[in-house]
């Protein structure tokens, strides 16, 4: 591609990335030539995931919902790659199922935390140096529950509705720095957060044959990160053909 940037040698910050989209995205962006920092809670599942993505992978435990725990591995990752990442992916989420009335205020909260609060502090951690040197790239990862809203969903709605208005408040800040920032919003994906769901007996649910793979969606997002400079992705939305 014409004026595309060249990923090698660069450096990301991917949260969510013991599993899933986070995972995908990992594995991508280090098949590219990047260093990539690998945020995620589950320690032992992140260090082995690390271990088979190979040299350019490093593993940084964290919960991403623990404002404290975000400030520390922020500074593991600066001093990992002596300054801040080139390109970060909002990936981490949780995922429940609930009336409003059934819905705890410790899982509403949690939700928030996760979705909402946790990239804010991740982009606030870096934004300003990304500023400074005109360059860097913030995808966040978000839902069609980003704009679409359905029964059950309260918690996850409000988190990645928030998110997404963080994303147009970024790129309304962004424009014109060379720092970009863009939106993935992908239809349901299969991932482990539908296991406890069990979309494929339950009356209105995407059977996951049916869902887009989370590689699928990691492809989104190299294509999105290897725009020429000069380009950005507001948004994209994916479905399944």
């Amino acid at each position: 591609m014409t004026g595309a940037p060249q990923l090698g040698g660069r450096a990301a910050l991917v949260t969510g990335a013991s599993r899933g989209i986070g995972l995908e995205v990992a594995r991508v962006l280090a098949a590219e030539g990047m260093r990539v920092a690998m945020l995620a809670r589950s320690e032992g599942a992140l260090r082995a995931a690390a271990a088979k993505i190979g040299e350019r992978a490093i593993a940084v435990p964290c919960d991403v919902g623990n404002a404290d725990a975000v400030e520390q591995a922020a500074r593991t990752v600066r001093g990992a790659f002596a300054g801040s990442p080139d390109v970060i992916v909002n990936c981490a989420g949780v995922f429940q199922l609930a009336p409003v009335e059934q819905t705890s205020a410790d899982a509403f909260r949690r939700a928030l935390d996760v979705n909402l609060v946790a990239p804010f502090l991740i982009v606030r951690a870096f934004l300003a140096d990304m500023r400074a040197r005109a360059s860097g790239h913030i995808v966040t990862i978000g839902s069609i529950a980003d704009r679409a809203v359905f029964p059950e969903n309260a918690a996850y709605a409000a988190s990645k509705f928030g998110a997404r208005a963080m994303h147009e408040t970024l790129r309304m800040e962004l424009r014109g720095s060379g720092v970009r920032a863009s939106l993935v919003s992908p239809g349901p994906v299969d991932t482990a957060l539908w296991d406890e769901i069990d979309p494929d007996t339950r009356p209105g649910f995407t059977p996951r044959r049916e869902m887009l793979s989370a590689s699928a969606v990691a492809e989104a997002v190299r294509y999105v990160v290897m725009q020429p400079a000069a380009v950005n992705i507001d948004e994209l939305r994916l479905s399944h053909s």
